[in-house]
């Protein structure tokens, strides 16, 4: 089993971009597994509690108030879509960020394609309800996409590596 080992600092860029999506999709999980364990009234307690200090310091606070009416969404029967959605989103980029890591060729198109969907979404939600967030998110992706292209090129033209698919 060959294991990516980064040379050059875009080579540590791309490792460093493919973790972060790896934590990404950990979290996804974890917040998918606690969507569908959590009771209505507890997602409403737990998003009052992160937001009330900062609700009392600026009634009009915008990630605070975004975060209550995610937590109400929730709360209010919409929580089977976001945890199926979260669980899914979740595990796919856990799996494609392992075979990443793993040098597994045929997770370098795949991420490629995954990664291009889930942009063409963000850039989507950039066109109807822009945000600061996603656009920062969707230029870290075409970041990481670029850079996934760019070790694929490198590991493709590479002589056939035992184990390496």
């Amino acid at each position: 089993m060959t294991l990516f080992h980064p040379k050059t600092l875009l080579d540590k860029s791309y490792e460093a971009g493919i973790i972060l999506k790896g934590v990404d999709g950990v979290l996804e999980l974890v917040g998918g597994i606690l969507v569908l364990m959590l009771s209505s009234n507890s997602i409403n307690e737990f998003t009052r509690f992160l937001t009330q200090n900062e609700l009392h310091e600026d009634p009009h606070d915008y990630i605070a108030t975004h975060i209550l009416k995610l937590g109400q969404h929730l709360a209010s029967g919409h929580n089977i879509f976001a945890a199926v959605f979260l669980l899914t989103h979740g595990l796919v980029k856990v799996v494609l960020v392992v075979c990443l890591l793993l040098n597994k060729l045929w997770a370098y198109p795949w991420s490629l394609v995954i990664l291009s969907l889930f942009l063409v979404y963000q850039i989507y939600q950039l066109v109807t309800a822009p945000t600061f967030g996603m656009a920062f998110l969707s230029v870290l992706d075409c970041i990481i996409v670029y850079l996934i292209f760019r070790e694929w090129q490198k590991v493709r033209l590479k002589p056939s590596v035992p184990n390496a698919e």
